[in-house]
């Protein structure tokens, strides 16, 4: 679950991408195009290959391409993979936020609806997802990714909390950051067995139920969404 409209809690979200790994972009709208062409091209290649065996040449041939071109835009297949991995992670951060202005007072709906988001972003980059857990464990760069990307979700998640927490939804005596941490991954691991790992018996509407049920119990949500009965007036 993410809330982009959640009040700050003091803590930076950090990028989701090392930096040092990504040269700045182009500036004329070819370069543009060129350089989202290869990023797509080595998408496929990667969810069609893997990591480690995919090569350059695979890439541009992909994309329609020389070699040339490529060293243009990108130094190495690592830093088009985390090029790739940046635009997924893009997509899973932000699938929530159409639904951050909406009245804070239906918790419940905004939960689900956010979960379902994220669960729906989840399962279109769910082989991305396998790649990035794979590359992890050889690749020092690409596990600091993946901690930066549970620890965005979980501080996002932290100052939604904080934010019901204020307005008396959610129990005040959980610390927003632990609980976001747990709850975002329970949702993420769900979503990983259901579409990374491809395991049997998954089903998203329940996936998306659970999740929302669990989330509103831990917070110590009343169920029809009101306020907690020891801050009403």
């Amino acid at each position: 679950m993410s809330d982009a409209s959640a009040q700050d809690s003091g803590r930076e979200i950090p990028s989701l991408v090392d930096v040092s790994r990504v040269r700045e972009l182009p500036t004329t709208a070819r370069g543009v195009r060129t350089r989202q062409s290869l990023v797509a091209a080595a998408r496929r290649v990667f969810e069609r290959d893997g990591f480690i065996n995919s090569r350059l040449t695979d890439i541009t041939q992909e994309a329609a391409c020389s070699i040339g071109t490529f060293y243009t835009y990108f130094d190495s297949k690592e830093e088009v993979f985390t090029a790739v991995m940046q635009a997924a992670q893009d997509d899973m951060l932000h699938p929530g936020v159409q639904h951050a202005d909406q009245d804070a007072r239906n918790v419940p709906a905004v939960l689900e609806a956010s979960n379902r988001a994220y669960v729906d972003a989840y399962q279109r980059n769910a082989k991305l997802m396998l790649l990035l857990e794979q590359v992890a464990t050889i690749d020092p760069e690409f596990r600091r990714l993946r901690l930066a990307r549970s620890m965005a979700f979980a501080q996002r998640n932290a100052r939604w909390i904080e934010r019901l927490q204020s307005e008396g939804y959610a129990d005040p005596d959980l610390e927003p950051f632990m609980t976001a941490r747990a709850l975002s991954t329970m949702l993420g691991r769900m979503a990983y067995h259901a579409f990374a790992l491809e395991e049997e018996g998954w089903d998203v509407d329940a996936i998306v139920s659970t999740a929302t049920k669990i989330w509103l119990n831990a917070l110590g949500v009343p169920a029809d969404g009101s306020k907690r009965a020891l801050t009403r007036s």
